[in-house]
């Protein structure tokens, strides 16, 4: 089915937008000098990207995204320092449930574009893992990976758990139904041979099981995001914490069978007082619909990484100082967009111009898996190749344990 195509925005459109609870980009001009002509309202275009929660990464992230190449009239001029995106375009960061949420917003049309986990992407492209008995999204697309985000097991440091196997037996969030964070919690759990059943599980947003964990009301929760996570932050604050490592036999499985995890050790200081901790990270990444106008993708792509769009990101989040365009397509977990894929070509990434080794002609039998750009990722695994002619990449062979779901009451994604 083909997604929608993208709203024009009318005057009344716009102001409905603005007083709709969605985050518009902070260097808008004001909204009179938005809606001051008809010709002006008549050229805006509307392009919503799906987050995550506030007190996640993804919301923040796709804030600075938002406000960095949203271009509307009156933006001061790109060679100024300005925005460099598409004349005319309004960039929203949306809050939401999470990766799993954001992916079925997307297959509904509801956004343009939407962040996710690599795996919890790949399931959906395939009908696999969390979205096992659903109609794959074979339509899903990627714009390139942003930055590896972490998997983070957060308790009090008076709380006696010092290993996963201590949360037998404890209160424990594992995030919201509909959000990434819930997917990796059960698969976290599993291989460290626990479950639902063996925890009291609690499915709450991250600031609530931060405030509840700060209040000894909760001895831990899950969080999957870039660290310095303003959920993490937040309860470090208030109190001392630890974060649980992630290592031993369990984790190296789980790096042997989960192609898209990748060995990762989050700084000291990361929060106030938190030490050095092994854990497993794997890349976040921006997607879209393979209908979107590949001209508008493009755009978009090529303003997502001007060298104005990363200044945003650096100055305004950690984690945007890890935006690297070299690393974009070296282990995407769905094929790329055509007009992502044209940007990242000119740009000398992909294609012969980045030593990719050449790819079987459409309708050959070649299975190569070498990254686009000759990379691989950073935990040694090849990561699929992501041709336009939409070559499934092939799957780890273990049994995955995942989230499914709608989003529901008072529970928590990233």
């Amino acid at each position: 089915m083909s997604a929608p195509r993208m709203p024009i925005l009318t005057r009344r459109r716009l102001l409905g937008r603005l007083l709709g609870g969605v985050a518009l980009a902070p260097l808008l001009p004001s909204a009179g000098l938005l809606l001051g002509t008809p010709a002006a309202a008549q050229d805006l275009r509307y392009f919503r990207i799906g987050t995550g929660t506030t007190a996640g990464t993804y919301f923040p992230i796709g804030g600075l995204i938002a406000n960095a190449i949203s271009n509307p009239p009156g933006s001061r001029p790109c060679d100024k320092g300005g925005s460099c995106g598409i004349p005319g375009l309004i960039v929203v960061a949306q809050a939401s449930n999470g990766s799993v949420d954001n992916v079925e917003m997307l297959r509904a049309g509801t956004v343009e574009a939407g962040f996710a986990q690599a795996d919890v992407a790949y399931w959906a492209y395939s009908g696999t893992g969390s979205f096992t008995g659903k109609r794959p999204f074979a339509e899903l697309r990627s714009l390139g990976m942003l930055y590896a985000e972490a998997i983070q097991v957060v308790v009090r440091s008076d709380g006696f758990i010092d290993r996963m196997t201590d949360l037998k037996g404890r209160s424990i969030s594992l995030g919201e139904e509909g959000s990434g964070t819930l997917v990796e919690a059960r698969l976290i759990l599993d291989a460290y041979g626990l479950s639902e059943s063996t925890i009291t599980p609690l499915y709450l947003k991250p600031g609530m099981a931060a405030d509840r964990l700060a209040k000894g009301e909760l001895d831990g929760f899950f969080m999957v995001g870039g660290y310095p996570v303003a959920a993490v932050s937040d309860v470090a604050a208030r109190v001392p914490i630890r974060l649980v490592p992630l290592d031993g036999e369990p984790a190296d499985r789980l790096l042997r069978t989960q192609r898209f995890y990748i060995e990762h050790e989050i700084p000291a200081n990361a929060y106030p007082g938190s030490a050095p901790t092994p854990t497993l990270s794997l890349g976040a990444e921006l997607l879209t619909h393979a209908d979107r106008d590949p001209d508008l993708i493009y755009g978009v792509v090529r303003a997502l990484w001007h060298e104005n769009t990363r200044r945003v990101l650096a100055e305004g989040h950690p984690q945007g100082r890890n935006f690297d365009p070299a690393r974009a397509v070296a282990n995407v977990s769905v094929p790329l967009h055509p007009g992502a894929e044209r940007y990242y070509r000119e740009a000398g990434l992909l294609g012969n111009a980045a030593n990719e080794p050449a790819r079987a002609p459409t309708g050959g039998t070649g299975t190569d898996t070498t990254p686009a750009g000759g990379e691989k990722a950073a935990n040694g695994k090849p990561p699929a190749d992501t041709p336009p002619a939409e070559k499934l990449p092939a799957e780890k062979p273990p049994a995955e344990k995942t989230a499914t779901g709608k989003a529901a009451g008072d529970k928590a994604p990233r």
